[in-house]
């Protein structure tokens, strides 16, 4: 399987995602945990399909000390016992705010409410953030058709 387009070549898209990578950098210096922000960005790349995505946080986390089981249950959080109050209402967010046209008006007091629960506002913020851009991502690498499998963790850092 080969991308519709070159996105690694190609010069707009290269601009592009230069601002959307330095966006997400801005991420890592937030209080919120480095943990939630992958596992967040994994689940929502689920969501979309997006396979180049879901190979890359998979295994960033995965480099980054997740265990295999917490991975391997991100799809299914709702029923996993292996994540903290704090990171379910996180998946819930990225699950709604992924899911926006599922949903007339988006995200839902409760979903928001519960999330402000764990996380301040500086938090809730970087969550809000990084899942926009990590929707950003995947629709662009969907569309594209951009193979997954041969990321390896630490590739774009």
């Amino acid at each position: 399987m080969s991308a519709r387009l070159d996105a690694f070549g190609s010069p707009t898209f290269g601009k592009v995602f230069q601002h959307i990578i330095a966006a997400g950098k801005v991420l890592a210096d937030s209080t919120l945990p480095a943990a939630t922000q992958e596992l967040v960005r994994l689940r929502a790349s689920q969501i979309n399909g997006c396979g180049f995505c879901t190979d890359m946080h998979a295994k960033d986390a995965a480099a980054a000390g997740e265990t295999a089981v917490r991975l391997n249950l991100v799809a299914v959080w709702r029923e996993a016992t292996v994540f903290t109050d704090a990171e379910r209402a996180a998946l819930e967010l990225a699950e709604e705010g992924t899911r926006i046209a599922d949903a007339a008006g988006g995200v839902s007091d409760e979903v928001w409410a519960n999330a402000a629960k764990y996380y301040d506002d500086e938090q809730l913020a970087a969550l809000v953030s990084g899942i926009a851009l990590i929707n950003a991502f995947n629709r662009a690498n969907v569309m594209i058709q951009q193979p997954a499998g041969g990321y390896r963790a630490g590739q774009f850092a």
